[in-house]
């Protein structure tokens, strides 16, 4: 199956500041661990997680490090590598959402879409990898998401909350929860944090 190029793809050299951004982060000590102590308390332990667009690997390892069966996926050679590089024993799948098939991989607790992978999502393919992940959750699974609203990274696009949950709505999902942050702030214009599961 041929799929449409992603936005992140599109932006080739202008978006490769990210992995070297949060190396640097990595590399300092920093806290970056927000969107896995989320994640983490959303499911028992030990359960099934898929990371989708896992970047350089951050959130995948601090979960797998957290006790969860994590399946990694990040079609980004570049930051496959780095992933393998910063994380060794973590295994990164090249796939893209789409590319993912629901009866080899399926079955999963929790999906982790965060880092701003919705809004580098190729155009017009918001709702179908909305429905794919619908279809990898096991029953009782629910959608972490989480994205700028507004297209403030290179290549990147204006996603608005109203036109997001339609989405949510036409895949077969539902808002569970809104947030403005991983920390779980009140709901606000810059950035949304997303729980969904099936409707």
């Amino acid at each position: 199956m041929s799929l449409p190029p992603t936005r992140w793809e599109l932006a080739g050299e202008g978006n490769r500041g990210y992995g070297e951004h949060f190396a640097e982060r990595v590399a300092r000590g920093d806290d970056v661990d927000g969107e896995a102590r989320l994640a983490d308390a959303l499911v028992p332990r030990g359960a099934r997680i898929l990371d989708v667009g896992s970047g350089m690997g951050r959130v995948a390892a601090a979960l797998a490090a957290r006790g969860h069966d994590v399946v990694a996926t990040e079609p980004d050679p570049e930051l496959r590598a780095q992933s393998q590089a910063t994380y060794a024993g973590l295994e990164v799948l090249p796939h893209e959402a789409l590319a993912l098939d629901p009866e080899q991989v399926g079955g999963f607790d929790l999906v982790v879409v965060v880092g701003n992978v919705f809004i580098y999502l190729g155009e017009g393919t918001e709702r179908a990898v909305l429905a794919r992940l619908r279809d990898l959750l096991a029953p009782g699974g629910r959608v972490l998401a989480g994205f700028h609203l507004s297209a403030v990274k290179t290549g990147s696009r204006t996603y608005p909350p109203d036109e997001f949950v339609a989405d949510v709505a036409a895949a077969g999902l539902r808002v569970v929860h809104r947030f403005g942050s991983y920390e779980l702030h009140e709901p606000n214009d810059e950035y949304a944090v997303w729980v969904l599961a099936r409707d």
